[in-house]
Order: C-alpha cells, then structure tokens, then sequence
C-alpha cells in the first residue's frame, strides 16, 4: 500500500512539470506547524481565469499575502493572510473592467486526517477563503465597486521525500464576483461546470526552516502560487 501511495505521488508530481498550472485560493500545502508553533511566509497568487455563471465573462486577479499559520494542535492549523489584490472582469463580448490592487485578506483551517511511515505521508482536509477588495472605478458618472469573494473544500496527500515534498488532491471552489454600480448590488456566481479541480504542488526545503512552496489547480481554472515560509 505505501508503495502504492508513493507512486500515485511521484505521478502527481511529473504530471505538475508539464502541466499548465491552474489556479484557485492555495492550500498551504501539508506543512502542519506544531502544537503551539507558528509558521510565516510570503505568497504571491496570480488568478488567469476563473469563469463566471450564464457566459458572464471570466475573473482575473493578481495578489500578494502575508501568511501566518499557527498550530493549534498537532494535528490541526488556523491559517491567516493578510495583503492586496486586484480585480479583472473581461466580459463575454470581450470587453474589461480593472479594479486597481487594494485590501485583501483570508482565513481558513487545515487538519491532518492520516499519516503513515513515520510522518512522511500525510492526508490532510482543508478549507480556505479569499477576500479581495480592490479600489472602485469610476466610469463617466457611474462608480463600479467590486469584490472577489473565494472559498474552497480542499483535500490532498502528500509524502516527503526529504529533497522535495509533493502533494496531490482534489477541491471544490467558488470563485464569485460581487459588484455595486451606483450602489445596486449583483452577484455573479462562478460557472457551476467549473468547481471541481485538482490540486498539483511541492515544497522544496531551502534549509532546516525555510521551504519554496509551488502550486497549481486545474480543470476549474487557469493560475499559478508561489510562497515562502518559515518554520520558528
């Protein structure tokens, strides 16, 4: 069974190299900080595409993060962000707004479901929310207000392998835009064809406390995250 579980990682991670990634909100990956311990980083989460419901058109965002996650237990993690972000909408008909980058945030948990082999596999279960509040525009007389509102049931399994640590799983997202022209409120969903995706990453270990996380989604989007953390 180990074995087993080893290759359908190691198939994870070549399948990652080749693929384009694609993008919804990061998972942190399986690095779970101790009981009482804290891990910190720095993230930046490109969003290329999401598409909306009834051919609305599709949603960019570029976003940089502080991160702090803090072990509650062992075996479970409280995940924090803090920074900001931007919004793009290019409608069906080709045509964009850009919302310039302001204020983002987000929260979420991840909890160690299974592990096997001394630690090195994990299972873990997840959920994580993105909040994006970039500048309103005005266009002529009208102001455009928007939201980027995401949020995301994650799960995945990971071995470690010492040079590299690869994970691989599965989530449910929406990614949904909320707008206020002249103060009317409307919320566009994210296409319901387009929630189930895949998760591809790795984490490269720099030095005994210090790691390069990468990782991509795909099937449901197009993006791509890139983080560093360390471990006090």
């Amino acid at each position: 069974m180990l074995l087993k579980m080893r290759d359908f990682i190691i198939t994870g991670f070549i399948f990652l190299t080749v693929v384009p990634f694609s993008y919804a909100t990061p998972i942190y990956g399986p690095e779970l900080p101790e009981k009482g311990k804290i891990h910190i980083g720095a993230q930046t989460h490109y969003v290329n595409e999401k598409e909306l419901q009834d051919d609305y058109g599709e949603m960019q965002s570029l976003q940089h993060f502080l991160l702090l996650s803090y072990g509650i237990t062992d075996w479970f993690s409280l995940d924090l962000k803090g920074g900001a972000g931007n919004v793009r909408i290019t409608f069906s008909d080709g045509s964009k707004l850009k919302y310039p980058a302001y204020m983002a945030g987000g929260y979420g948990f991840r909890i160690k479901a299974y592990d096997f082999d001394e630690n090195k596999g994990k299972v873990i279960v997840g959920f994580q929310h993105i909040s994006v509040h970039p500048y309103s525009i005005w266009i002529g007389n009208t102001k455009h207000k928007a939201v980027l509102d995401d949020w995301q049931w994650s799960t995945l399994a990971s071995y470690d392998f010492s040079f590299v640590h690869p994970y691989l799983g599965f989530k449910w997202a929406t990614m949904d835009y909320i707008h206020w022209v002249s103060g009317d409120r409307n919320l566009v969903k994210t296409d319901k064809n387009k929630r189930m995706g895949c998760v591809l990453g790795f984490n490269i270990p720099i030095s005994e406390k210090l790691w390069f996380n990468v990782e991509g989604h795909f099937i449901d989007s197009e993006a791509a995250s890139f983080s560093f953390m360390y471990k006090f």
